[in-house]
């Protein structure tokens, strides 16, 4: 397990891949974001998008999926205080292969047994374009 000690602000880790289907676009978008450019090919072909993308929100349980898989899951991560600065600078689109980099930019005492660390996360695909940024407020056991 890694405390909250061992951290480092320019900490960096980069992992991945999650390969995105049309199928699980619109699964996801049915039950949560159901806008016809995530739901219906035929109707995101004439959107702004030309063509299905993912919803943002999908772009970020896929983003909390790699992270928890391959940062967090074996870590002192206790949750998170939220997001600061969440932005979906492109789409994701069926057959894009996404990864995430992480890179931690400030820690700070949370109380006796926590610290916060704020922790960047970027996604891109594998044509290298960021499809979400944000910075994660984490809770950080410290070491007894």
């Amino acid at each position: 397990m890694e405390y909250f000690e061992a951290l480092d602000v320019g900490q960096t880790a980069s992992f991945g891949a999650y390969d995105v289907t049309a199928a699980e676009i619109t699964s996801f978008a049915g039950q949560y974001d159901p806008q016809p450019f995530h739901t219906d090919e035929t109707a995101a072909a004439e959107s702004m998008f030309g063509g299905l993308v993912a919803s943002g929100w999908h772009t970020a349980a896929m983003t909390m999926r790699l992270l928890v898989d391959n940062y967090l899951a074996d870590s002192g991560a206790m949750g998170a205080l939220g997001v600061d600065d969440l932005r979906w600078p492109a789409p994701v689109r069926p057959g894009d292969t996404l990864s995430v980099t992480t890179e931690i930019v400030e820690k700070a005492d949370f109380d006796d047994s926590r610290g916060r660390v704020a922790t960047r996360v970027t996604t891109t695909t594998d044509e290298d374009v960021t499809v979400l940024s944000m910075v994660g407020q984490i809770l950080w056991r410290r070491r007894e």
